[in-house]
Protein backbone atom coordinates (compact mmCIF):
# COMPACT_ATOMS: atom_id res chain seq x y z
CA UNK A 1 0.00 0.00 0.00
CA UNK A 2 1.49 3.54 -0.94
CA UNK A 3 1.56 6.41 1.10
CA UNK A 4 -1.19 8.15 0.07
CA UNK A 5 -3.53 5.19 -0.31
CA UNK A 6 -3.45 4.64 3.76
CA UNK A 7 -4.58 8.30 4.10
CA UNK A 8 -7.29 7.75 2.03
CA UNK A 9 -8.31 4.23 4.34
CA UNK A 10 -7.45 6.66 7.69
CA UNK A 11 -9.68 9.21 6.44
CA UNK A 12 -12.72 7.02 5.14
CA UNK A 13 -12.56 5.35 8.71
CA UNK A 14 -12.34 8.55 10.44
CA UNK A 15 -15.99 9.31 8.65
CA UNK A 16 -17.40 6.50 9.22
CA UNK A 17 -16.17 5.53 12.41
CA UNK A 18 -19.05 7.75 14.61
CA UNK A 19 -21.58 6.01 12.61
CA UNK A 20 -20.68 2.67 13.40
CA UNK A 21 -20.17 3.79 17.03
CA UNK A 22 -23.31 5.18 17.54
CA UNK A 23 -24.76 1.47 15.28
CA UNK A 24 -22.70 -0.59 18.12
CA UNK A 25 -24.02 1.74 21.22
CA UNK A 26 -27.73 1.26 19.82
CA UNK A 27 -27.60 -2.78 19.83
CA UNK A 28 -26.08 -2.78 23.36
CA UNK A 29 -27.65 -5.03 25.26
CA UNK A 30 -29.83 -3.67 28.06
CA UNK A 31 -28.86 -5.20 31.81
CA UNK A 32 -30.42 -8.16 32.51
CA UNK A 33 -32.77 -7.40 35.19
CA UNK A 34 -33.06 -9.86 38.24
CA UNK A 35 -35.99 -9.88 40.73
CA UNK A 36 -34.62 -8.32 43.01
CA UNK A 37 -33.18 -5.45 40.86
CA UNK A 38 -36.87 -5.17 39.27
CA UNK A 39 -37.76 -4.50 43.53
CA UNK A 40 -35.18 -1.77 44.24
CA UNK A 41 -36.17 -0.17 40.85
CA UNK A 42 -39.73 0.02 41.51
CA UNK A 43 -38.96 0.86 45.27
CA UNK A 44 -36.40 3.87 43.93
CA UNK A 45 -38.61 5.09 41.81
CA UNK A 46 -42.43 4.43 43.54
CA UNK A 47 -44.87 7.56 43.56
CA UNK A 48 -46.16 6.02 46.38
CA UNK A 49 -43.05 5.61 48.70
CA UNK A 50 -42.60 9.65 47.59
CA UNK A 51 -45.82 10.83 48.71
CA UNK A 52 -45.54 8.35 52.06
CA UNK A 53 -42.02 10.02 52.69
CA UNK A 54 -43.43 13.43 52.66
CA UNK A 55 -45.80 11.91 55.24
CA UNK A 56 -42.62 10.82 57.26
CA UNK A 57 -41.63 14.65 56.77
CA UNK A 58 -44.50 16.29 58.25
CA UNK A 59 -44.65 13.68 61.45
CA UNK A 60 -41.05 14.92 61.97
CA UNK A 61 -42.18 18.27 62.07
CA UNK A 62 -45.38 17.54 64.46
CA UNK A 63 -42.74 16.20 66.87
CA UNK A 64 -40.77 19.08 66.46
CA UNK A 65 -43.83 21.37 67.32
CA UNK A 66 -44.29 18.88 70.05
CA UNK A 67 -41.06 18.72 71.68
CA UNK A 68 -41.23 22.85 71.58
CA UNK A 69 -43.88 23.42 72.94
CA UNK A 70 -43.54 21.49 76.20
CA UNK A 71 -40.04 22.43 76.84
CA UNK A 72 -39.76 26.19 75.58
CA UNK A 73 -41.97 29.48 76.11
CA UNK A 74 -43.67 31.43 73.92
CA UNK A 75 -42.04 34.92 73.21
CA UNK A 76 -43.05 37.55 71.57
CA UNK A 77 -42.13 41.43 70.60
CA UNK A 78 -44.10 43.95 69.80
CA UNK A 79 -43.77 47.88 68.71
CA UNK A 80 -46.08 50.57 67.27
CA UNK A 81 -46.09 54.15 66.51
CA UNK A 82 -48.73 56.88 65.42
CA UNK A 83 -49.83 60.44 65.65
CA UNK A 84 -52.90 61.88 66.91
CA UNK A 85 -54.35 65.04 65.58
CA UNK A 86 -56.97 65.32 67.93
CA UNK A 87 -58.17 65.14 71.77
CA UNK A 88 -55.59 63.36 73.34
CA UNK A 89 -53.93 62.69 77.31
CA UNK A 90 -50.40 63.81 78.12
CA UNK A 91 -49.07 60.75 79.90
CA UNK A 92 -46.62 63.09 82.45
CA UNK A 93 -49.86 65.01 83.52
CA UNK A 94 -52.14 62.84 82.70
CA UNK A 95 -53.74 66.21 81.33
CA UNK A 96 -56.07 66.84 77.92
CA UNK A 97 -54.72 68.46 75.18
CA UNK A 98 -55.50 69.14 71.66
CA UNK A 99 -52.51 69.92 69.77
CA UNK A 100 -50.77 66.73 67.49
CA UNK A 101 -48.96 64.88 69.40
CA UNK A 102 -46.55 61.40 68.24
CA UNK A 103 -46.95 58.00 70.44
CA UNK A 104 -43.92 55.33 69.99
CA UNK A 105 -44.00 52.06 72.13
CA UNK A 106 -41.99 48.83 72.81
CA UNK A 107 -42.86 45.47 74.41
CA UNK A 108 -40.97 42.05 74.94
CA UNK A 109 -43.12 39.41 76.99
CA UNK A 110 -42.47 35.33 77.54
CA UNK A 111 -45.31 32.59 78.91
CA UNK A 112 -45.38 29.14 79.83
CA UNK A 113 -47.94 26.79 80.67
CA UNK A 114 -46.90 24.97 83.93
CA UNK A 115 -50.00 22.83 83.29
CA UNK A 116 -52.94 22.99 80.53
CA UNK A 117 -54.03 19.44 81.81
CA UNK A 118 -51.10 17.31 80.12
CA UNK A 119 -52.00 18.66 76.61
CA UNK A 120 -48.33 19.14 76.06
CA UNK A 121 -47.01 16.09 77.42
CA UNK A 122 -49.47 13.71 75.21
CA UNK A 123 -48.78 15.41 72.24
CA UNK A 124 -45.51 14.69 72.56
CA UNK A 125 -46.24 11.11 73.12
CA UNK A 126 -48.87 11.61 69.93
CA UNK A 127 -46.50 13.00 67.65
CA UNK A 128 -44.11 10.29 68.58
CA UNK A 129 -45.99 7.54 68.13
CA UNK A 130 -47.46 9.15 64.75
CA UNK A 131 -44.01 9.11 63.68
CA UNK A 132 -43.20 5.50 63.67
CA UNK A 133 -47.13 5.02 62.36
CA UNK A 134 -45.50 7.07 59.25
CA UNK A 135 -42.67 5.22 59.40
CA UNK A 136 -44.34 1.64 59.64
CA UNK A 137 -46.97 2.76 56.99
CA UNK A 138 -43.96 3.35 54.90
CA UNK A 139 -42.57 0.12 55.27
CA UNK A 140 -45.78 -1.88 54.47
CA UNK A 141 -46.22 0.38 51.27
CA UNK A 142 -42.50 -1.35 50.02
CA UNK A 143 -43.92 -4.55 50.96
CA UNK A 144 -47.12 -3.61 48.43
CA UNK A 145 -45.04 -2.94 46.24
CA UNK A 146 -42.41 -5.64 46.03
CA UNK A 147 -45.19 -8.05 45.97
CA UNK A 148 -46.75 -6.66 43.04
CA UNK A 149 -43.66 -6.49 41.66
CA UNK A 150 -43.18 -10.06 42.11
CA UNK A 151 -46.64 -11.06 40.91
CA UNK A 152 -45.68 -9.72 37.84
CA UNK A 153 -42.51 -10.62 37.34
CA UNK A 154 -43.16 -14.50 37.63
CA UNK A 155 -46.20 -13.77 35.08
CA UNK A 156 -43.11 -12.61 32.77
CA UNK A 157 -41.09 -15.47 33.42
CA UNK A 158 -43.89 -17.84 33.25
CA UNK A 159 -44.92 -16.69 29.20
CA UNK A 160 -41.44 -16.64 28.33
CA UNK A 161 -41.14 -20.03 29.40
CA UNK A 162 -44.36 -21.13 27.87
CA UNK A 163 -43.37 -19.35 24.69
CA UNK A 164 -40.45 -21.14 24.46
CA UNK A 165 -42.47 -24.85 24.89
CA UNK A 166 -44.51 -23.57 22.14
CA UNK A 167 -41.46 -22.72 19.69
CA UNK A 168 -40.51 -26.03 20.19
CA UNK A 169 -43.54 -27.58 19.40
CA UNK A 170 -44.12 -25.29 16.49
CA UNK A 171 -40.20 -26.25 14.97
CA UNK A 172 -41.52 -30.14 15.71
CA UNK A 173 -45.06 -29.69 13.73
CA UNK A 174 -42.75 -27.78 10.73
CA UNK A 175 -40.45 -30.88 10.63
CA UNK A 176 -43.58 -33.14 11.19
CA UNK A 177 -45.18 -32.13 8.40
CA UNK A 178 -42.24 -31.31 6.14
CA UNK A 179 -41.65 -35.07 6.37
CA UNK A 180 -44.87 -36.13 5.91
CA UNK A 181 -45.31 -34.25 2.77
CA UNK A 182 -42.46 -36.51 1.63
CA UNK A 183 -44.04 -39.50 2.50
CA UNK A 184 -47.28 -38.32 0.65
CA UNK A 185 -45.26 -38.26 -2.79
CA UNK A 186 -43.86 -41.44 -2.25
CA UNK A 187 -47.04 -42.64 -0.92
CA UNK A 188 -46.44 -43.68 2.78
CA UNK A 189 -49.18 -40.76 3.71
CA UNK A 190 -52.76 -40.15 2.82
CA UNK A 191 -53.18 -36.76 1.88
CA UNK A 192 -55.63 -36.55 5.18
CA UNK A 193 -52.62 -36.84 7.51
CA UNK A 194 -51.12 -34.41 5.63
CA UNK A 195 -53.98 -32.19 5.89
CA UNK A 196 -54.48 -32.33 9.95
CA UNK A 197 -51.08 -31.98 10.24
CA UNK A 198 -51.11 -28.19 8.63
CA UNK A 199 -54.36 -27.76 10.55
CA UNK A 200 -51.78 -28.77 13.80
CA UNK A 201 -49.07 -26.53 12.84
CA UNK A 202 -51.59 -23.72 12.33
CA UNK A 203 -53.04 -23.92 16.37
CA UNK A 204 -49.61 -24.19 17.50
CA UNK A 205 -48.46 -20.85 15.61
CA UNK A 206 -52.17 -19.49 16.70
CA UNK A 207 -51.06 -20.27 20.21
CA UNK A 208 -47.54 -19.44 20.36
CA UNK A 209 -49.06 -16.12 19.13
CA UNK A 210 -51.09 -15.63 22.43
CA UNK A 211 -48.65 -16.88 24.18
CA UNK A 212 -45.86 -14.03 22.72
CA UNK A 213 -48.79 -11.49 23.59
CA UNK A 214 -49.44 -12.28 26.82
CA UNK A 215 -45.93 -11.81 27.63
CA UNK A 216 -45.35 -8.69 26.27
CA UNK A 217 -48.35 -7.61 28.01
CA UNK A 218 -47.14 -8.84 31.48
CA UNK A 219 -44.13 -7.53 30.55
CA UNK A 220 -45.85 -3.76 30.13
CA UNK A 221 -47.33 -4.59 33.75
CA UNK A 222 -44.04 -5.03 35.21
CA UNK A 223 -42.35 -1.75 33.66
CA UNK A 224 -45.11 0.06 34.62
CA UNK A 225 -45.05 -1.54 38.44
CA UNK A 226 -41.41 -0.36 38.16
CA UNK A 227 -41.81 3.14 36.76
CA UNK A 228 -39.85 1.99 33.96
CA UNK A 229 -38.95 4.40 31.38
CA UNK A 230 -41.14 3.64 28.62
CA UNK A 231 -38.91 4.27 25.65
CA UNK A 232 -36.25 2.22 26.73
CA UNK A 233 -36.36 -2.41 26.37
CA UNK A 234 -37.14 -3.85 29.64
CA UNK A 235 -34.76 -7.32 29.59
CA UNK A 236 -34.93 -9.61 32.86
CA UNK A 237 -33.86 -12.81 34.03
CA UNK A 238 -36.08 -15.49 33.10
CA UNK A 239 -34.83 -18.82 33.90
CA UNK A 240 -36.42 -20.67 36.13
CA UNK A 241 -35.83 -20.50 40.07
CA UNK A 242 -35.03 -23.37 42.47
CA UNK A 243 -38.13 -24.92 44.51
CA UNK A 244 -36.76 -25.97 47.57
CA UNK A 245 -39.63 -27.01 50.43
CA UNK A 246 -39.21 -24.85 53.96
CA UNK A 247 -41.27 -26.38 56.91
CA UNK A 248 -42.70 -23.45 59.26
CA UNK A 249 -44.04 -23.68 62.29
CA UNK A 250 -47.81 -22.09 61.86
CA UNK A 251 -48.23 -20.81 65.29
CA UNK A 252 -44.71 -19.26 65.69
CA UNK A 253 -45.27 -17.69 62.28
CA UNK A 254 -49.05 -16.43 63.94
CA UNK A 255 -47.21 -14.69 66.94
CA UNK A 256 -44.49 -13.46 65.28
CA UNK A 257 -46.71 -11.41 62.51
CA UNK A 258 -49.13 -10.54 65.57
CA UNK A 259 -46.28 -8.59 66.95
CA UNK A 260 -44.24 -7.19 64.18
CA UNK A 261 -46.27 -6.88 61.39
CA UNK A 262 -46.83 -3.00 60.24
CA UNK A 263 -50.77 -2.72 59.59
CA UNK A 264 -51.18 -4.28 63.39
CA UNK A 265 -48.43 -1.82 64.67
CA UNK A 266 -50.63 0.99 62.56
CA UNK A 267 -53.39 0.02 64.32
CA UNK A 268 -52.53 -0.55 67.89
CA UNK A 269 -50.08 3.00 67.72
CA UNK A 270 -53.95 4.84 66.68
CA UNK A 271 -55.61 2.76 69.14
CA UNK A 272 -53.27 4.65 72.03
CA UNK A 273 -52.72 8.13 70.10
CA UNK A 274 -56.97 7.79 70.06
CA UNK A 275 -56.84 7.30 74.39
CA UNK A 276 -54.16 9.62 74.83
CA UNK A 277 -56.47 12.29 72.99
CA UNK A 278 -59.28 11.40 75.06
CA UNK A 279 -57.45 11.63 78.63
CA UNK A 280 -56.53 14.76 77.27
CA UNK A 281 -59.47 16.38 75.98
CA UNK A 282 -60.89 15.17 80.03
CA UNK A 283 -57.90 16.85 81.52
CA UNK A 284 -59.13 20.14 79.77
CA UNK A 285 -61.76 20.49 82.43
CA UNK A 286 -59.50 21.35 85.14
CA UNK A 287 -57.82 24.95 85.47
CA UNK A 288 -55.09 26.13 83.55
CA UNK A 289 -52.07 28.05 84.94
CA UNK A 290 -49.52 29.98 82.85
CA UNK A 291 -46.81 32.03 84.22
CA UNK A 292 -46.04 35.35 82.37
CA UNK A 293 -43.26 37.90 82.36
CA UNK A 294 -42.39 41.21 80.02
CA UNK A 295 -40.76 44.50 79.44
CA UNK A 296 -41.99 47.63 77.60
CA UNK A 297 -41.09 50.88 77.36
CA UNK A 298 -42.78 53.93 75.37
CA UNK A 299 -41.71 57.28 73.56
CA UNK A 300 -43.94 60.16 73.13
CA UNK A 301 -43.48 63.87 71.88
CA UNK A 302 -46.43 66.86 71.57
CA UNK A 303 -45.91 69.28 68.72
CA UNK A 304 -44.73 72.93 69.96
CA UNK A 305 -44.31 71.10 73.47
CA UNK A 306 -40.93 70.88 75.49
CA UNK A 307 -40.59 66.75 75.68
CA UNK A 308 -37.70 64.38 77.15
CA UNK A 309 -35.39 63.22 74.49
CA UNK A 310 -35.94 59.84 72.96
CA UNK A 311 -33.21 58.04 74.84
CA UNK A 312 -34.41 59.37 78.06
CA UNK A 313 -37.64 58.43 77.51
CA UNK A 314 -36.91 54.80 76.30
CA UNK A 315 -35.10 54.36 80.45
CA UNK A 316 -37.55 56.67 82.27
CA UNK A 317 -40.54 54.59 80.74
CA UNK A 318 -39.44 51.13 80.90
CA UNK A 319 -41.84 48.79 83.15
CA UNK A 320 -41.71 45.07 83.97
CA UNK A 321 -43.88 42.70 85.22
CA UNK A 322 -44.27 38.97 86.24
CA UNK A 323 -47.60 37.16 86.10
CA UNK A 324 -49.43 33.97 86.87
CA UNK A 325 -52.56 33.56 85.73
CA UNK A 326 -55.23 30.66 85.99
CA UNK A 327 -57.62 30.12 84.07
CA UNK A 328 -61.15 27.77 85.44
CA UNK A 329 -63.44 26.42 82.91
CA UNK A 330 -67.00 27.22 83.92
CA UNK A 331 -69.72 27.13 80.89
CA UNK A 332 -68.56 26.37 77.22
CA UNK A 333 -72.01 25.61 75.59
CA UNK A 334 -71.01 21.39 76.47
CA UNK A 335 -68.17 22.05 73.65
CA UNK A 336 -66.07 19.98 75.57
CA UNK A 337 -68.11 17.32 76.70
CA UNK A 338 -69.32 17.05 73.19
CA UNK A 339 -65.32 16.48 72.07
CA UNK A 340 -65.14 13.60 74.89
CA UNK A 341 -68.32 11.80 74.30
CA UNK A 342 -66.76 11.93 70.28
CA UNK A 343 -63.12 10.83 71.70
CA UNK A 344 -64.94 7.70 73.42
CA UNK A 345 -66.13 6.81 70.32
CA UNK A 346 -62.49 7.15 68.70
CA UNK A 347 -61.09 4.98 71.13
CA UNK A 348 -64.21 2.85 70.53
CA UNK A 349 -63.62 2.77 66.91
CA UNK A 350 -59.19 2.22 66.74
CA UNK A 351 -60.37 -0.49 69.23
CA UNK A 352 -62.42 -2.55 67.20
CA UNK A 353 -60.20 -1.94 64.33
CA UNK A 354 -57.14 -2.87 65.92
CA UNK A 355 -59.18 -6.32 67.11
CA UNK A 356 -59.97 -6.37 63.56
CA UNK A 357 -56.86 -6.32 62.01
CA UNK A 358 -55.04 -8.94 64.29
CA UNK A 359 -57.69 -11.47 63.24
CA UNK A 360 -57.38 -10.11 59.59
CA UNK A 361 -53.51 -10.92 59.99
CA UNK A 362 -53.72 -14.35 61.75
CA UNK A 363 -56.05 -15.69 59.45
CA UNK A 364 -54.02 -14.67 56.60
CA UNK A 365 -50.44 -15.80 57.79
CA UNK A 366 -52.50 -19.49 58.63
CA UNK A 367 -54.00 -19.15 54.74
CA UNK A 368 -50.71 -18.22 53.02
CA UNK A 369 -48.95 -21.34 54.85
CA UNK A 370 -52.19 -23.32 54.36
CA UNK A 371 -51.61 -22.53 50.64
CA UNK A 372 -47.84 -22.32 50.42
CA UNK A 373 -48.06 -26.26 51.75
CA UNK A 374 -51.17 -27.39 49.20
CA UNK A 375 -49.47 -25.27 46.15
CA UNK A 376 -46.13 -27.19 47.10
CA UNK A 377 -48.23 -30.29 46.54
CA UNK A 378 -49.75 -29.45 43.91
CA UNK A 379 -46.07 -28.51 42.10
CA UNK A 380 -44.86 -32.00 42.98
CA UNK A 381 -47.61 -34.14 41.59
CA UNK A 382 -47.54 -31.15 38.22
CA UNK A 383 -43.71 -32.14 37.75
CA UNK A 384 -44.42 -36.00 38.19
CA UNK A 385 -47.10 -35.57 35.60
CA UNK A 386 -45.42 -33.01 33.15
CA UNK A 387 -42.39 -35.98 33.37
CA UNK A 388 -44.89 -38.54 32.03
CA UNK A 389 -46.62 -36.32 29.22
CA UNK A 390 -43.21 -35.46 28.10
CA UNK A 391 -42.62 -39.18 28.12
CA UNK A 392 -45.81 -39.94 26.63
CA UNK A 393 -45.77 -37.19 23.72
CA UNK A 394 -41.57 -38.65 22.49
CA UNK A 395 -43.02 -41.90 22.64
CA UNK A 396 -46.22 -41.26 20.10
CA UNK A 397 -43.71 -39.05 17.97
CA UNK A 398 -41.95 -41.92 17.40
CA UNK A 399 -45.37 -43.68 16.50
CA UNK A 400 -46.72 -41.02 13.97
CA UNK A 401 -43.25 -41.14 12.11
CA UNK A 402 -43.28 -44.93 11.93
CA UNK A 403 -47.42 -44.59 11.03
CA UNK A 404 -48.55 -46.05 14.21
CA UNK A 405 -51.12 -43.58 14.72
CA UNK A 406 -52.87 -40.82 13.23
CA UNK A 407 -52.01 -37.03 13.34
CA UNK A 408 -55.51 -36.33 15.56
CA UNK A 409 -53.98 -39.05 18.44
CA UNK A 410 -50.55 -37.09 18.38
CA UNK A 411 -52.32 -33.74 18.72
CA UNK A 412 -54.15 -35.04 21.85
CA UNK A 413 -50.68 -36.40 22.87
CA UNK A 414 -49.09 -32.70 22.29
CA UNK A 415 -51.79 -30.98 23.69
CA UNK A 416 -51.38 -33.02 27.08
CA UNK A 417 -47.98 -32.32 27.08
CA UNK A 418 -48.25 -28.54 26.88
CA UNK A 419 -51.16 -28.49 29.43
CA UNK A 420 -48.93 -30.42 31.85
CA UNK A 421 -45.69 -27.97 30.95
CA UNK A 422 -48.26 -24.85 31.43
CA UNK A 423 -49.42 -26.63 34.77
CA UNK A 424 -45.87 -27.23 36.38
CA UNK A 425 -44.49 -23.90 35.94
CA UNK A 426 -48.25 -22.15 37.14
CA UNK A 427 -47.82 -24.38 40.42
CA UNK A 428 -44.22 -23.68 40.62
CA UNK A 429 -44.74 -19.53 40.32
CA UNK A 430 -47.79 -19.86 42.57
CA UNK A 431 -45.96 -21.70 45.45
CA UNK A 432 -43.23 -19.44 44.96
CA UNK A 433 -45.40 -16.68 45.90
CA UNK A 434 -46.90 -18.23 48.55
CA UNK A 435 -43.22 -18.82 49.90
CA UNK A 436 -42.22 -15.47 49.90
CA UNK A 437 -45.79 -14.38 51.37
CA UNK A 438 -44.91 -16.60 54.21
CA UNK A 439 -41.09 -15.38 54.88
CA UNK A 440 -42.35 -11.95 55.20
CA UNK A 441 -45.06 -12.63 58.04
CA UNK A 442 -41.96 -14.69 59.58
CA UNK A 443 -39.94 -11.30 59.29
CA UNK A 444 -37.43 -11.18 56.04
CA UNK A 445 -38.01 -8.73 53.74
CA UNK A 446 -39.54 -9.71 50.09
CA UNK A 447 -36.81 -7.54 48.69
CA UNK A 448 -34.05 -9.62 51.08
CA UNK A 449 -35.39 -12.95 50.33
Amino acid sequence: MTKKSFIISICVFCVMAPGLAGKLHAQEPSRLMTLKDCMEYAISNSTKLRIQQAAIGDARIARRDAILQAFTPNINSSTYAYYNFGRSIDPETNTYFTQTSFHNSYSVSAGFDLFNGFQAVNNLKISKTGLAISESQEKQAEADICLAVMEAYYNVVYYKRLADVYEEQVGAAELALTKAVKQEEIGQKGHADVVQMEADLADRKYDLTNVRNMYKDQLMTLGDLMFWPAEEELVIETSLPRWTAEPVSTEEVVDFALENNPQIQVAEWTMQNARRELATTKWQLLPSLGLYAGWNTSYYSIQNAQTKPFQNQFKDNAGKYVEMSMSLPIWGKMQKHSKIAKQRNAVTKATAEYDQKRRDIESEVRRAIQDCEGTGAAYLQAQHKSEVQAEAYNLNLKKMEQGLISPLELQTATNNYLKSKADEMNSLFKYLIKQAVVRYFNGTEYINQ
